[in-house]
């Protein structure tokens, strides 16, 4: 995308994760929580939706219709249920913005960008399988990264206390960068949220 390329606003958010209680507030499921804290603070009730293979809300945010989802088809085929939202309301991928998590960022940072491959991510995968293109936007946010041979483990535990009220901040980071992206568009809240950073207090 060039600077001069149409200032591009989110029309549906969606959260990557894992559905069911033995997934719940694990590093993978950063996604979910993301959805979460914005239904909560926008006062959108999420559903499940069949058709959409998800849990799924509508509202608005100033004068703009906004959409939430959470694909609960596991996510490896996470793709199958961002396609079927699109499909129905006729949107185009770069209306998409997907939150998830990183291994390859620190805890205490997200990264705005408005395209890019998928980076080992299986959930980013299936997305960018589904809408054909990865030029679609997306915030990842850090979980940190113990070695790869403790990958797996890593990514499907849980946070640290300490790790725990840095990840608040950084929802509430997220937030705003999703608030201003739909103000302004994508690239301005990439200029001013990806090099902010929530500082971890030393371990106790």
């Amino acid at each position: 995308m060039t600077e001069s390329a149409a200032i591009v606003i989110p029309q549906l958010i969606v959260g990557l994760g894992n559905p069911g209680a033995k997934y719940d507030r694990t590093r993978h499921n950063i996604g979910f929580e993301a959805i979460d804290r914005l239904a909560q603070t926008w006062k959108i009730s999420l559903s499940e939706n069949r058709k959409f293979q998800g849990l799924f809300g509508e509202g608005t945010f100033g004068a703009q219709k906004i959409r939430l989802l959470k694909p609960t088809t596991y996510m490896n085929l996470s793709g199958q249920s961002i396609r079927a939202v699109l499909d129905w309301y006729k949107l185009p991928p770069e209306s998409v913005l997907v939150i998830y998590d990183d291994m390859d960022l620190p805890v205490g940072k997200l990264r705005l960008r408005l395209s890019g491959s998928a980076g080992g991510q299986n959930g980013m995968k299936s997305a960018i399988s589904h809408l054909g293109t990865q030029d679609f936007p997306r915030l990842r946010i850090g979980i940190g990264n113990k070695g790869e041979k403790a990958a797996v483990g890593h990514v499907l535990g849980h946070f640290s206390p300490t790790e725990t009220k840095a990840i608040s901040e950084v929802l509430d980071l997220t937030i705003s960068a999703i608030e201003l992206s739909l103000k302004q568009g994508v690239s301005k809240a990439m200029s001013l949220y990806n090099n902010r950073s929530i500082e971890l207090p030393p371990a106790s």
